[in-house]
């Protein structure tokens, strides 16, 4: 099935704004967060991930910029690439693993993952394995969605975050046998691997495929473990904290070491990927280190000037409003933002002035507006509106 656009995620046309973009996922942000669907959770929470994930992407230039150019794929590679192939991100990815297969990733980068060492590589360049059978592996990576208020961005916070995978089983040490007692696999005779040969015209081909029944071990549970059943696996249930350092931005993944999925026995787990998502504000936006808001005030408020107190995420901060101020009039509340992520300091606040124009006058207050349009000498009429234009 082909990846749904970006762009069509949001609806947004491609030649959007920024600030289209901000107002598309901010309401589709809304309309879709798991916590106000309550009747379909799962699904909302997959229509939230998609937004925010093309929300991250359209709202950095960079990422939104080889978007444009070459599509995911563009950015896939650019994840890979940049500064050359790295060989220690190629080699340790699970995708890659998942996508050749455990057989064919291991017969061209051998069981250590590097590309010169083993496999096909030596049997051509020389110094061929000792031992037919594999290693043991180690445990998958895994990962798992956290979701974080702004608060919590701003001061850091501890999560507890449930996850639920399978371990080595405790009886059996993942060694599948009761009382860890096996013996020598039937299949492949202790060799770990299987071979089967195929004769195409005057060629004869071997291929080399690890061995079904042991899964490369070379033994076989003289009886199979009661608790796991000869798997070597258990599925079990965890809650672990999270710690959440300050400024993380949205989107980030944090790396918590041996708390991914279990390897074969004698091989490390893998490790548990958080990937933290900031939740929509019902006051602000998150732009980056800075935090954004609009903030409301009357006519006279504009014109005279005067000092407000404005909601901070650390409390409220008095603003000074300019005499004459416009709408749309942004204003900086300068290090009232959130901490810079592994830096120091901390963004600013910004806040967007919207001056409320009077629906409802009384008399009194309609006698003093045609008054003061008399003083200033407008013009209604559509003559004298344009002339004022061409003057101005």
């Amino acid at each position: 099935m082909a990846e749904q656009d970006y762009y069509e995620i949001l609806g947004v046309p491609r030649g959007a704004s920024k600030e289209e973009i901000k107002r598309a996922y901010r309401r589709l942000a809304k309309k879709h967060h798991p916590d106000l669907n309550k009747d379909n959770p799962k699904s909302a929470e997959e229509k939230f991930k998609k937004i925010s994930e093309a929300y991250e992407v359209l709202i950095d230039d960079d990422k939104k910029r080889i978007y444009d150019a070459y599509g995911r794929e563009g950015l896939r590679q650019q994840v890979w690439g940049g500064q050359g192939f790295d060989w220690d991100r190629f080699t340790h990815a699970a995708d890659l693993e998942d996508l050749l297969g455990r057989d064919l990733f291991q017969s061209f980068f051998g069981r250590s993952g590097s590309p010169f060492g083993g496999s096909l590589f030596e049997e051509f360049f020389g110094g061929g394995p000792t031992d037919p059978r594999r290693g043991p592996s180690p445990g998958r990576d895994a990962r798992i969605d956290v979701e974080v208020g702004l608060e919590e961005v701003a001061r850091g916070a501890r999560k507890e975050v449930t996850i639920r995978h399978p371990v080595t089983c405790p009886i059996c040490k993942g060694t599948g046998a009761e009382g860890g007692k096996t013996v020598t696999c039937p299949t492949c005779n202790g060799q770990g691997q299987v071979s089967a040969s195929q004769r195409r015209g005057y060629s004869q081909f071997i291929t080399i495929t690890t061995c079904p029944k042991c899964g490369g071990r070379g033994r076989w549970p003289e009886r199979p473990c009661t608790r796991c059943d000869g798997s070597g696996r258990v599925a079990d249930v965890r809650t672990i904290a999270v710690e959440i350092p300050p400024g993380v931005p949205n989107g980030v993944q944090l790396r918590i070491p041996g708390r991914g999925l279990a390897g074969d026995p004698g091989a490390p787990p893998g490790d548990l990927y958080v990937a933290v998502h900031t939740r929509p504000h019902d006051t602000f936006v998150r732009e980056g280190d800075d935090v954004a808001m609009d903030l409301p005030i009357s006519v006279t408020q504009a014109t005279l000037g005067t000092d407000v107190e404005v909601p901070t995420i650390d409390g409220t901060s008095r603003l000074r409003i300019p005499p004459g101020t416009q709408t749309g009039t942004i204003l900086r509340l300068r290090g009232k933002g959130l901490p810079r992520f592994q830096r120091t300091g901390r963004g600013d606040q910004l806040v967007r002035v919207i001056v409320r124009t009077p629906t409802r006058l009384t008399p009194e207050e309609r006698r003093l507006f045609e008054e003061l349009r008399q003083r200033w000498g407008e013009d209604t009429s559509r003559r004298g509106m344009f002339d004022r234009f061409k003057a101005s």
